[in-house]
């Protein structure tokens, strides 16, 4: 282990990446810049196997620079197989995909999403995209996994504006935290660990739901080889420059 202090952007990418498990097919969505890093990071850092696919269908996918979209051909590069959208939502739906990594804009305690809109359907402050995948996946992934680049109440919210979609999330990972549910209904998130540079009284003040921090432990700091495979990853530091962080 190394004792340098986390950033914000190693501490969302290296939780993400800790989320995976051994033998497990893992699947990234729209727009999921970070994701995609943790699981290219993990395939790389970590000592066991899993399956990679990502929205736009590259299964095992090996690209030479890192997307910047869902929409970058890099995406797909070395790919050995590319599923068509409906073949990975219906692997979703039977059950076949065990960790997927999706996005929202608002999240409660009880992990439902919101991608729809901010403020009331009829008349919103801010017309979102939308749900895409997420109400089909959401409850069909055996887990889900989301996160934020700020951690702020209009965030992480007692009550969403819209509920999009609900189902199976697991986990929130944040700049200063990460929560942890059960998936089942009614089950609330809890504070698992918490970036050293924060304490469990921020994170209280910064999120907009009630949660338990009673078993809150300090997250254990990066390895040698996740610092190291990140910043292999990230050449030139495109996602880790303070603008991004």
């Amino acid at each position: 282990m190394i004792t340098d202090p986390w950033t914000p952007f190693s501490f969302i990418v290296v939780n993400l990446a800790r989320q995976i498990r051994a033998g497990e097919i893992t699947f990234s969505g729209v727009n999921s810049t970070l994701p995609m890093l943790a699981c290219l990071l993990a395939k790389r850092a970590y000592d066991f196997d899993f399956t990679y696919i990502n929205v736009a269908g590259g299964v095992e996918p090996q690209p030479v620079s890192i997307p910047l979209s869902s929409s970058d051909p890099a995406i797909v590069a070395g790919s050995p197989a590319i599923f068509a959208n409906q073949d990975f939502y219906d692997l979703c739906a039977r059950g076949g995909l065990d960790l997927v990594y999706l996005g929202c804009a608002q999240i409660d305690a009880e992990g439902r999403t919101n991608v729809s809109a901010i403020g009331t359907w009829e008349n919103p402050k801010v017309r979102l995209p939308g749900g895409g995948g997420a109400a089909v996946m959401l409850p069909t992934a055996k887990r889900v996994v989301t996160w934020r680049t700020d951690h702020t109440p209009r965030a992480l919210v007692e009550k969403l504006d819209f509920v999009t979609a609900a189902g199976n999330m697991t986990a929130l990972i944040t700049p200063l935290a990460v929560f942890i549910r059960e998936p089942r209904a009614g089950s609330r998130f809890r504070l698992e660990h918490y970036n050293p540079a924060s304490t469990v009284a921020q994170i209280v003040a910064a999120t907009g739901f009630r949660f338990d921090a009673a078993n809150a432990q300090m997250a254990e700091p990066p390895t040698k080889s996740e610092l190291d495979t990140l910043k292999e990853l990230d050449v030139g530091k495109k996602f880790s420059s303070p603008v991004n962080s």
